[in-house]
């Protein structure tokens, strides 16, 4: 069942923005199981007890938005997707953040093809790829102009966005 998020609200969560420069300065590791202690597939009750979300967007008994607290996203997007099925679908990177490989926003389209030698480009233009480490995960990283724009980590299953 797809709920409440389409592929428009996808792409402008790809795009978040907003970390503190000494967050940013961090440069915090997103995969390849999650952020910190923020990780794929927890319950909301998990996931709440970590004490690193914000509630954004109320599922309605399909998917909840929640924000990253040190993170936060602007209006009418959000960081952090959870299933009601599925747990923690998905999070997207935040200003800062990278890929255990490397890969932030502002990496080449070369450097991203050269940490992911199997990434492919889908129909909707996004670059996928399955997390190294996590067969359940894949990322989904946005490319403009030969640089990455933004990007994100989901369970290879969930029913948030298609």
């Amino acid at each position: 069942m797809k709920t409440m998020i389409g592929t428009s609200l996808l792409a402008a969560s790809l795009l978040v923005g907003g970390a503190t420069a000494a967050s940013a300065q961090v440069k915090p590791t997103l995969g390849p199981y999650g952020y910190g202690a923020v990780k794929l597939g927890m319950t909301v009750k998990q996931a709440k007890a970590t004490g690193a979300l914000v509630k954004k967007v109320s599922g309605n008994g399909g998917c909840s938005g929640w924000d990253l607290k040190k993170f936060p996203t602007p209006k009418g997007s959000v960081g952090v997707y959870i299933s009601p099925k599925f747990g923690l679908a998905a999070i997207f990177a935040a200003k800062g953040m990278k890929t255990p490989e490397g890969i932030r926003v502002g990496s080449t389209l070369k450097q991203l093809k050269a940490a992911y030698p199997r990434i492919k480009k889908d129909f909707h233009d996004f670059y996928t790829v399955k997390v190294p480490h996590n067969t359940k995960a894949s990322y989904s990283f946005t490319v403009e102009k030969g640089k990455v724009t933004g990007y994100g980590i989901a369970l290879n299953k969930q029913d948030c966005f298609n």
